[in-house]
């Protein structure tokens, strides 16, 4: 399925950027989607892949209305689940066809069919992609219920982040550091895609985990909030243990049933990946300072220096968990704590 004249068609096919969606009974949500798509600042410098899976609504009939009418090419493939919904699944099958649709030197931008993309959203992800390997961007709420017990734990969160970065500075990190890890607005190349080894095929969390995976194979992951995306607040959501599910969660407890790690236990990690990372050029005459410095012996630093690729991946290999485990606490503790921790900090660059 695609839209435009031929000449239009043979410019885009030139396009080396996809948008991967998977989209399931979104009918209500589409046009506003396309919309936001049609509203780029380039909309002509990317395809957008699109997984119709297993829509029972007129998801399909709304896209080919609005095929001609949009300034990109749109690819849709049909899914027929023969299983019960599953995200990552999905969400790897529209990948997959952004990789097919660009090929495998191509540029993989993911997102959701119920959100809107800010103006500059492909663009911003693009300049990202220039210092980084893995762009994730940030994720607002828009529409729905309100929900301030969920807006107290983003805001904690964003908190930790800006602390990290104070903390363990990274010459990819943006200025404008999140906590988000969101396939509603995850970004890299189709190589470095398949390096991570994919989406896995989990109903929920497929996100995380790829985003865990470049941490730990030392890619240089950008949290970058210029990176922006708006998504659906509503309670019904597609995925089971999804943002919908907890949600609903937060309006039942009131943010009641939340627990946090202790920000101090959090800041005792973030201080020693970044002594690892500077150890790392130095790691074989130094391992014993290291070693004492991170809580590890010096078998245990040799390890992980012979299995890191890097400092980054070295950083993330080396530091243990922290002695008795992090402490778990309510939300009002951990935010007294997160406070006392961000004004000794200077405010960590608030």
């Amino acid at each position: 399925m695609a839209s435009g004249n031929p000449e239009e068609r043979r410019h885009r096919e030139t396009s080396a950027t996809a948008i991967c969606v998977p989209a399931r009974n979104e009918a209500a949500l589409l046009p506003r989607f396309l919309k936001a798509l049609t509203a780029q600042d380039d909309p002509n410098a990317f395809v957008l892949c699109l997984l119709l899976d297993t829509c029972t609504d007129d998801s399909e009939a709304i896209v080919a209305a609005h095929c001609n009418g949009v300034p990109f090419e749109i690819v849709t493939r049909k899914s027929v689940a023969d299983s019960a919904p599953n995200a990552g699944r999905a969400r790897a099958a529209a990948m997959d066809l952004g990789i097919e649709t660009v090929g495998p030197d191509g540029i993989l931008l993911s997102t959701d069919a119920d959100s809107v993309p800010a103006p500059d959203w492909v663009a911003a992800n693009l300049a990202a992609l220039e210092m980084a390997d893995v762009v994730v961007g940030r994720i607002d709420r828009s529409g729905g219920i309100p929900s301030p017990a969920q807006d107290r734990i983003e805001a904690y969160y964003d908190g930790l982040a800006r602390l990290r970065r104070v903390l363990d500075p990274l010459p990819w990190e943006s200025a404008q550091p999140h906590h988000y890890t969101s396939a509603a607005s995850l970004a890299c190349s189709a190589e470095t895609y398949r390096a991570l080894g994919g989406f896995e095929p989990v109903p929920a969390g497929e996100d995380a985990r790829l985003v865990d995976t470049a941490h730990r194979l030392g890619l240089r992951v950008r949290r970058d909030g210029a990176v922006r995306v708006e998504t659906s607040a509503r309670r019904d959501g597609r995925a089971r243990g999804g943002l919908a599910d907890h949600l609903r969660d937060m309006d039942r407890t009131g943010g009641a049933s939340a627990r946090m790690a202790h920000p101090e236990d959090v800041a005792w990690r973030y201080a020693r990946h970044a002594v690892a990372r500077a150890g790392w050029s130095d790691v074989d005459t130094a391992a014993s300072v290291l070693a004492a410095a991170v809580g590890r012996s010096e078998e245990e630093v040799h390890a992980a220096a012979s299995a890191a690729p890097n400092a980054e991946g070295f950083a993330m290999q080396v530091v243990p968990d922290i002695p008795g485990g992090e402490r778990l606490v309510d939300l009002p503790t951990a935010e007294a704590a997160l406070a006392a921790l961000l004004a000794r900090h200077g405010g960590a660059a608030a």
